[in-house]
């Protein structure tokens, strides 16, 4: 019965094997070593075909600026607000679809200019010696490299290789795509510098740059992209406020052509300069459009109004007439003027009134001053309503939250509600002031009437005359004011420091990075291999697997045989394997003294699988006994898979199968080998019934005769893992050797055999470790060595025969010829 000791075998597989797994990484350094070649070599070509990165900037500060010519004594009062969220609003427009359309379009960055590199197509812009006018309202070949060849300087050719029999085309006056047939297969035409190209789907005209330098037989590329994707990359451009300074903002880009980014950031700070001042010049410019208006109203006016006058003084005394009402038209004129004013000032009350009721964007009003409106609280909120309104369009192409949205909604509601209370107190105030000045204009109407009918008709034109004149004259003083306004104002943002390129800037590619990540790939990926090997495999490695799994005696190593025959021993007497091989005959005196015993002693060897080096095992064992001048006989037993014969160059006619039938006497069957005190008795011819015949009372007969001739008789036996025969013959057996190969034998092999012993199916069994190699490879045989000998390194110098290096030549050779073991 097993005892619950027995079941201890299974503790330790579990556990992780630190130490042996670190010796197992060790010893495939070659495969770490290749793995690391090729991810550094990958990371060399990686690095090699990237394009150099740069990164370019340009600093602009935002500070607001007053008029120079903005004075109280001006007549027309414009108020720009402040700079509060100044900064934040350039950053937001900067990086804002609208204000980006505009640079990408002024500057034509959809159109892509490309030359050969060593490894792929690179972006030329600025290096190219030619520049390309596209008509924008006509079609334009999209996303298609088109190859430009200067066959001579005056003279091009274009090359299209069109794959399908239609393309896409691109309009980009309004950004629409469309499709034309073409013809498919290479299109190629040549054209004359300048000349109009005029296809259905290509319309340029190329033109040679200032200093294009020396481009005869060079080929260059152009590519139309999309417009929204060119916009799109252009967005993310950096925008950056200094912590210091609020009002500094540093503008940075990145990409392969400084050229492109140089000229991309000062354009974008222009555009954004121009864009900043005009928003800043609308308050003028909307005054500037309303006197345009009405001066062209005026100025018709005034021109009928003096040729009246014309006419009424044809033929008359003028002198006498106007001497006699002139201090009547003077005083008219006072009055007309002032109620003229009033009424200018009550039109813009009921417009902007009617305006602010009825519209939802405000930026297009006109400056109050431009009706005499001089009253700080509207002149202020009309100029904050227009700031808030071109504010909110400007942000609707940037910001999506609506709260931003809501805010500015409500600021303007607010500004409007207060306006509109302005204007009732002002147009109540000017009811009072048009009631007075119409009561001295009655006054004066009144006793103009008690003049001559001439006086009073020169007074009625002169009126007319001069309030037109006085009106006009009013109206181009305040446009020339605003003229001058507008001329004089600056923009709130400056250069301090424009993007240029003067050298360096190379931040990329950080060929560092791919070279950390090749080491840590190289690693890694060798490393999951053995970790794979390491935990897949189930084969015994060294003599610590056999110690954890069972209880069964080792007593023995067994190094490889790199010899070309496996008669190692006598072949080698004097090498580490063969005192391998005297140490297990130590080893097994010391076991058949322990038996007591006497006579003739018998050995079975057996393994698992065939393959395992039972075969070699046995002869060189039997060879050690024979060379101790101790009569020594194997018996090849495998009967169903003889290999014993070809070992000693001997015909397997003849052997035990024809003993176990009484063919043969035990005589007929020993063969004698060139070994001193070496026999061997073959298998025979392959009989139908093997296990049958071991079982048979001839085996036992043939044993006890050999018994009387032999010192030592060693059966060669097949593998117990497979076939019953070898338990059969343990009966026989004084000791079992049950021989283990290295990273050959299955560990689970071993629970079998453990289940064997315990059943007694095998008698006095030992383990013999056969195949040990390379110590960093598979582990420590801890004291066994070769056979107790083995592993002692230079201190075993003189003990052993000395094998001189093979060439690898000689090395590949000998895995060619070498016989497998059994």
């Amino acid at each position: 019965m097993l005892d619950i000791k027995d079941f201890s075998i299974f503790e330790n597989q579990v556990s992780f094997d630190f130490k042996g797994f670190l010796i197992k990484i060790g010893s495939y350094w070659k495969w770490f070593l290749l793995s690391l070649l090729i991810t550094f070599t990958v990371a060399y070509q990686v690095n090699i075909r990237k394009e150099k990165i740069y990164g370019m900037e340009t600093l602009i500060a935002v500070k607001e600026e007053s008029n120079p010519l903005f004075t109280s004594n001006t007549s027309l009062v414009f108020n720009w607000g402040g700079t509060s969220d100044q900064v934040q609003t350039i950053s937001t427009t900067l990086q804002s679809r609208s204000h980006n359309e505009l640079v990408v379009d002024k500057l034509q960055y959809y159109i892509s200019y490309l030359a050969q590199g060593k490894y792929n197509l690179v972006d030329a812009y600025g290096v190219v010696p030619f520049t390309v006018n596209i008509d924008k309202s006509k079609g334009q070949l999209a996303g298609t490299l088109i190859g430009i060849k200067f066959l001579s300087e005056s003279e091009y050719e274009i090359r299209i290789p069109f794959e399908n029999p239609n393309v896409s085309i691109v309009t980009y006056s309004n950004n629409s795509y469309s499709n034309t047939a073409v013809e498919t297969g290479e299109f190629v035409k040549k054209y004359k510098v300048g000349q109009q190209v005029s296809l259905p789907f290509l319309n340029w005209k190329l033109q040679i740059n200032d200093t294009p330098g020396f481009y005869k037989g060079n080929e260059y590329f152009v590519q139309f992209n999309d417009f929204n994707g060119t916009v799109s990359g252009y967005k993310g451009i950096s925008v950056q406020s200094d912590d210091k300074g609020g009002s500094i903002i540093t503008l940075g880009m990145q990409g392969t052509n400084k050229a492109r980014m140089v000229e991309y950031l000062n354009s974008t700070v222009k555009m954004l300069i121009k864009r900043q001042l005009d928003s800043k010049n609308q308050f003028a410019t909307n005054t500037i459009a309303f006197i345009d208006s009405t001066l062209v109203t005026m100025e018709s006016q005034l021109k009928e109004t003096g040729n009246e006058l014309k006419t009424f003084r044809k033929g008359k005394n003028i002198y006498d007439i106007e001497e006699g009402g002139a201090k009547f038209s003077e005083k008219i004129l006072e009055f007309d003027v002032k109620k003229d004013e009033v009424n200018r000032k009550m039109a813009y009350y009921n417009s902007l009134k009617a305006y602010l009721k009825n519209s939802v964007n405000y930026a297009k009003l006109p400056a109050p001053s431009v009706a005499g409106i001089e009253d700080p609280n509207i002149v202020v909120n009309v100029s904050k309503l227009i700031a808030l309104s071109t504010q909110r369009s400007e942000m609707a192409y940037a910001v999506k939250s609506d709260k931003i949205f809501k805010d500015f909604d409500n600021q303007m509601e607010a500004v409007k509600n207060v306006l509109l209370e302005n204007i009732a107190t002002a147009k109540s105030a000017l009811q009072y002031d048009l009631a007075m000045v119409s009561s001295k204009i009655n006054e004066t109407e009144s006793t103009i009437k008690q003049l001559p009918e001439d006086q009073q008709e020169l007074i009625k034109i002169k009126r007319k005359y001069d309030l037109s004149d006085n009106i006009y004259s009013t109206f181009l003083q305040k446009r020339s004011e605003a003229d001058i306004v507008k001329a004089a104002n600056l923009s709130d943002v400056h250069f301090i420091d424009p993007a240029k390129d003067v050298g360096g800037g190379l931040i990329g590619p950080k060929t560092s990075v791919n070279y950390v990540l090749a080491l840590f790939l190289g690693i890694l990926f060798p490393l999951i291999f053995v970790f794979a090997v390491f935990f897949i495999n189930n084969s015994i490695q060294n003599t610590e697997d056999i110690s954890k799994i069972t209880k069964i005696p080792l007593i023995g190593v067994v190094g490889v045989n790199r010899e070309n025959t496996n008669l190692a021993v006598y072949d080698k007497p004097k090498s580490a394997l063969s005192e391998s091989f005297r140490a297990i005959r130590s080893s097994l005196q010391f076991l058949y003294k322990q038996q007591n015993v006497d006579g003739a002693k018998t050995l079975m060897i057996t393994s698992s699988v065939s393959g395992e080096g039972k075969t070699f095992c046995s002869i060189n064992i039997a060879t050690v006994f024979a060379l101790s001048e101790k009569k020594t006989v194997v018996i090849g037993l495998d009967l169903r898979k003889p290999r014993l014969a070809s070992e000693f160059n001997l015909s397997n006619e003849i052997g035990v199968v024809n003993y176990l039938i009484k063919q043969k006497t035990v005589d007929e069957i020993i063969n004698h080998t060139h070994i001193p005190y070496l026999d061997v008795i073959l298998s025979g011819p392959i009989p139908p019934n093997p296990a049958e015949m071991i079982m048979s009372e001839g085996m036992k007969e043939l044993i006890e005769e050999l018994k009387k001739k032999y010192d030592y008789i060693i059966l060669d036996t097949p593998p117990v893992g497979l076939v019953s025969d070898a338990l059969e013959l343990a009966q026989y057996s004084d000791v079992t050797l049950y021989i283990v190969r290295q990273n050959f034998t299955k560990k689970d092999m071993i629970t079998l055999l453990n289940n064997r012993v315990k059943r007694g199916e095998l008698n006095n069994t030992s383990i013999i470790l056969n195949g040990l190699e390379n110590k960093a490879k598979y582990g420590t045989g801890y004291g066994y060595g070769y056979g107790y000998g083995y592993g002692y390194g230079t201190y075993a110098n003189g003990y052993y025969e000395e094998e001189k290096p093979k060439s690898i030549y000689q090395k590949v050779a000998q895995k060619i010829l070498k016989k497998p073991t059994k």
